[in-house]
This record gives C-alpha cells, structure tokens and sequence, in this order.
C-alpha cells in the first residue's frame, strides 16, 4: 500500500471507525454508501487532505468522485500533488 493511502486509511480509521480494531473495509469502499464516514466527515476528510499534503481545493473539487474512498482521495491528492510540480517546474 502506498503512503498517501497509508495516510487517508490511518485517518479514516482514527476519526470515523467506531468499534475498537474494526478496519475492515477496502480502500474501493465508498465512504458514504458503507456509512463509514458522513457528509460533515467528508468536510473533515478534506480539511486534513489540505493540510497534511499542503494542497489547494477548489470547491470545484468537492465532489463525491475526489473525496468517497481512500482509493479517490489518494488519486485526488496525487493529481493535485503533479499539478503543483507542474507548475513548479515550469
């Protein structure tokens, strides 16, 4: 598994896992269908993903296919990551 997953999973089961060890869920697993984590989680979702990663969003951005699994968010985050490189470089 890779770090940004390792970060989102680690976050998600700290904040939103209610049962003691209760991980259990694949990082495909959308967030609001298996009512892991709600639309006001998502919001706090979003707020660490600013933060940890140091990123910019837009709130074009806040839509359900960037922020319903670990999988979308850590996609998200890397797109946003190579947009900043992008920008850097040039």
């Amino acid at each position: 598994m890779q770090q940004i997953e390792q970060e989102v999973r680690q976050f998600v089961v700290d904040n939103f896992v209610r049962t003691a060890g209760n991980g259990d869920f694949s990082n495909q697993d959308s967030f609001l269908e298996t009512g892991l984590v709600d639309s006001m989680g998502i919001m706090n979702l979003v707020e660490f993903v600013r933060e940890k990663f140091s990123i910019i969003i837009e709130n074009e951005e806040l839509v359900p296919e960037n922020w319903d699994s670990v999988q979308q968010v850590a996609e998200f985050v890397r797109s946003k990551v190579g947009m900043a490189t992008q920008r850097e470089e040039g």
